[in-house]
């Protein structure tokens, strides 16, 4: 048995650590003593935010992209617009982010960057028992009024249409990030759940390390937290730890999992 460490990079700043049991004889192959290389680390398959790996995922591209002046924003349906499927909310939430993105290029401002959840309600034929709506977390540069103008489609004969109700808010981060705000909008769903995000969102990635802590040193930390943060404070000095966790297995014994922001002086050295 041994201890790695996954660290994970979310973005620039923002970057998770899971110290976890390792059996020897189920990594034969494991390098002991060596850092691994960073990697991409993997993206859900499943779309649906039915599990904890899939809302882990979507928090971490939330705290890496994301913070003050970016923008949430939710979208319902008008009786008249509203879609029979889901398919066609989805198709109708991607044409607003194609409108969205010709006016922040009309604009001269950043490409759009965003992610989104539209959530539904369906029995087993798959018709709506609640209505469908949208979640978008989106950077900022937009106007809030203009960005809601725009949640609308030309009917014949009567011009312009508000598509249904929409709120544009600006995202007040607290010191874990957006946690919240993606911890509501991935909540565990009545119905279903579904994600999207731009391909221009920077992916956690990743690097194990095997050398770092022992069984000794772990179960010490977990038998004083207090001293153990101290001691975890000296191992990442260029951070601020926001929280620590530790859970006790009976089988494989101690995991601890910390969360940490790169301190503001060290932001713009980071390459």
């Amino acid at each position: 048995m041994f201890y790695r460490q996954k660290k994970i990079d979310c973005g620039d700043q923002y970057s998770e650590v899971d110290i976890i049991p390792r059996s020897l004889a189920a990594e034969l192959n494991a390098k002991k003593g060596q850092r691994s290389k960073k990697r991409r680390v993997s993206e859900p398959k499943q779309k649906n935010l039915n599990d904890k790996n899939a809302k882990r995922y979507l928090l971490q591209l939330g705290n890496g992209n994301f913070g003050a002046g970016d923008l949430h924003v939710s979208c319902t349906y008008r009786d008249e617009f509203l879609p029979r499927t889901v398919a066609q909310a989805e198709k109708e939430a991607r044409n607003f982010l194609r409108r969205l993105e010709y006016r922040r290029q009309k604009q001269g401002l950043p490409d759009l960057k965003y992610i989104l959840v539209t959530e539904c309600q369906q029995d087993d034929e798959g018709k709506y028992i609640k209505r469908v709506h949208h979640h978008i977390v989106m950077n900022g540069g937009l106007d809030r009024d203009e960005v809601e103008s725009i949640w609308s489609k030309r009917v014949k004969g009567q011009g312009k249409q508000s598509i249904g109700w929409i709120n544009a808010d600006r995202i007040q981060p607290n010191k874990n990030g957006v946690e919240a705000l993606m911890r509501y909008i991935s909540k565990d769903p009545k119905g279903k759940k579904r994600w999207s995000s731009s391909r221009n969102l920077k992916r956690p990635v990743s690097r194990n390390n095997d050398s770092l802590w022992t069984q000794h040193k772990v179960k010490q930390m977990a038998a004083n937290r207090r001293d153990a943060w101290l001691q975890l404070e000296k191992i990442y000095p260029r951070y601020q730890i926001a929280e620590v966790k530790f859970q006790h297995n009976e089988l494989t014994g101690w995991h601890v999992y910390l969360k940490m922001w790169l301190k503001p002086e060290y932001v713009k050295n980071r390459r």
